[in-house]
């Protein structure tokens, strides 16, 4: 049991979802414990049986995701996780990664990190994640996705590519932290012009509903249709206290109603401007929030 809040980790990020992680552990614990005993003790490395199993479950649900998320209402966004340590957790024992090819740990929960790995196919966002986060060699991601190794560095050369792409520099945490005030401080006042100032001429905002709450369907986009969004909710709900959190290891920021989180506001900065919001309303996905 001493795995598990390393499984926890592998699996969220191989799944984007807290919920289903759990779920794809718990299914990893019930095959250790459907074993014997002597089947057990026949085992080399519990922890290297577990990691397997594990990522094979997420790698089934993967493939099944994409049929799930064309009956999701509306937006998919992955679930957003408070500020704690256990979710910043990596191999034990070091890496043979290359250090060339490696993302830290709190990178790989960054929102717009996730995203991106949403475009993958499932054997590349497997690969990538066993490989580049968690220091897997490609011998043994071979082993846990039944490909080769040579396919597998193939796999994580695509994602990486992919990754590269779609994401620009990093700027500094205290940079970004700014930004963000800046943001929730015009969205309370209403001040279209200095949203407007704070957003990227192609910005959008994302809202995940799941259904459950009230969202848009569809992606807001431009900075000025964005501003005016934001605008408008807030005056229509003057009783919604706006607070900076930080939301999966960056800058972000939470509604509250009635001392209650009703949503989760995850930043894409570049340069000096907010290029992508991703609010999750889903109350679902909020659980974390609720209980920690």
């Amino acid at each position: 049991m001493g795995e598990r809040r390393q499984l926890i980790n592998l699996a969220y990020r191989l799944l984007g979802s807290l919920a289903e992680a759990e779920d794809a552990v718990q299914e990893t614990y019930t095959r250790w414990y459907a074993m014997s005993r002597p089947q057990q003790d026949a085992i080399e490395s519990p922890g290297a049986w577990l990691t397997t199993v594990a990522s094979r479950v997420c790698l089934d649900l993967l493939r099944s995701a994409r049929a799930r998320r064309e009956r999701y209402v509306g937006e998919w966004i992955p679930e957003p996780l408070p500020e704690r340590t256990e979710w910043i957790g990596g191999r034990p024992g070091g890496t043979t990664a290359d250090p060339a090819e490696r993302v830290t740990l709190d990178e790989s929960v960054n929102m717009a990190f996730l995203v991106v790995l949403e475009s993958m196919t499932p054997a590349e966002r497997v690969a990538f994640i066993l490989h580049d986060v968690f220091g897997y060699s490609f011998a043994e991601v071979a082993e846990i996705v039944g490909r080769t190794p040579a396919a597998c560095r193939q796999l994580a050369s695509s994602a990486r590519r992919r990754l590269r792409a779609a994401q620009p520099p990093a700027i500094p945490t205290a940079q970004q932290a700014g930004i963000v005030r800046d943001f929730r401080q015009a969205w309370e006042a209403r001040d279209i012009d200095a949203l407007i100032g704070l957003l990227a001429p192609d910005a959008t905002a994302t809202g995940d509903g799941g259904g459950l709450v009230r969202a848009e369907l569809h992606p807001v986009e431009g900075a000025r249709q964005v501003a005016r969004f934001f605008a408008d909710r807030a005056s229509a709900r003057p009783d919604l206290r706006i607070l900076e959190r930080t939301v999966n290891g960056q800058p972000g920021l939470v509604a509250q109603l009635d001392g209650v989180i009703v949503a989760v506001y995850a930043f894409d900065i570049t340069g000096d401007r907010i290029k992508h919001i991703w609010a999750v309303l889903n109350p679902d996905k909020l659980r974390p929030w609720k209980t920690g």
